[in-house]
């Protein structure tokens, strides 16, 4: 699936980072969301190395990326040390500064990535959310029920640990089927992928523990950032799942809650459910490609 690219696993402090890489222009690096790993990217990331240097990391906690002990306050798995390995990872593959896409979880490691470190992001897209603290801020019982993720991944251990160990089947094939997607468009050996990288204990409480970061510190990060009138600076593209809650539940939609977020951000839904860059991924490179090309020049 990633014919032609290399495979590194690199040091970054306190962890390590599994990372392909494949092409010899300006520097891209693609983060995946939950319960993926790189692999998302396995139609995206070849087309778009044809023009740039395209780096596809597995998150720590996720895939083959070491899953470091965490603490009482979730703080190794707070989307801050998540876009710290990314930065350390970029650095140490040669690149200051470079263009990153995430999605889902990925991209709230991206857009914290872009707050923390302006210097070292030139573009930024988005795939499929809104930021962290806007989500609880707005949570109602759709989303608790539509993204079961959000509530039963951020509850005390060892609950979600056990659950998700006990059938992780169960798991990828409800969120692959779900959220707007087919499960049937996913080759078998991808979710099989998927699946195997739940059967880590440590790998399953990493993944817990982002999500109880993300419902504790992400969510105050992003609470101080907006009292502090902190801004994305670079470039910015939001794309998100068409008839999505994310394309229904929010006045004037992701792309007006963006806005009060990013000084440049342009956008529109794309169809595909929500994993369009696994099942719509034609619409998804072209996307990509056309906003990013500006680092072609």
């Amino acid at each position: 699936m990633f014919d032609g690219f290399s495979a590194a696993t690199v040091e970054v402090g306190d962890t390590t980072i599994f990372v392909r890489r494949k092409g010899e222009g300006p520097p891209l690096l693609l983060l995946h969301g939950f319960p993926e790993t790189h692999l998302m990217w396995r139609a995206v990331a070849p087309a778009l190395a044809a023009n740039f240097t395209v780096l596809c990391a597995d998150l720590r906690g996720y895939g083959a990326s070491g899953a470091p002990e965490s603490d009482d306050q979730h703080a190794p798995y707070a989307k801050r040390a998540m876009a710290n390995d990314m930065v350390q990872l970029m650095q140490a593959q040669g690149f200051a500064r470079f263009s990153v896409a995430g999605h889902d979880r990925g991209a709230r490691v991206a857009y914290r990535m872009a707050l923390d470190h302006p210097d070292r992001v030139e573009r930024l897209a988005l795939l499929d959310v809104i930021p962290t603290g806007e989500a609880f801020d707005r949570a109602d019982s759709r989303l608790t029920l539509d993204y079961w993720p959000w509530s039963l991944l951020a509850q005390p251990a060892p609950l979600p640990e056990r659950l998700l160990g006990a059938n992780p089947e169960a798991v990828v094939d409800d969120a692959l089927g779900g959220w707007g997607s087919d499960r049937a468009s996913f080759p078998d050996t991808v979710r099989d992928a998927y699946v195997d990288a739940l059967r880590d204990p440590a790998k399953l409480h990493a993944i817990c523990e982002e999500y109880r970061a993300a419902a504790t510190i992400d969510r105050k990060d992003d609470e101080s950032d907006r009292r502090a009138g902190k801004r994305i600076i670079c470039p910015t593209l939001l794309l998100w799942a068409e008839a999505s809650g994310l394309d229904r539940w929010y006045d004037g939609g992701p792309l007006a809650i963006w806005k009060d977020w990013a000084e440049n951000v342009t956008g529109r839904a794309m169809s595909g459910g929500h994993f369009f860059a696994e099942q719509n991924p034609g619409a998804t490179i072209a996307a990509l490609h056309q906003f990013f090309r500006d680092s072609l020049r």
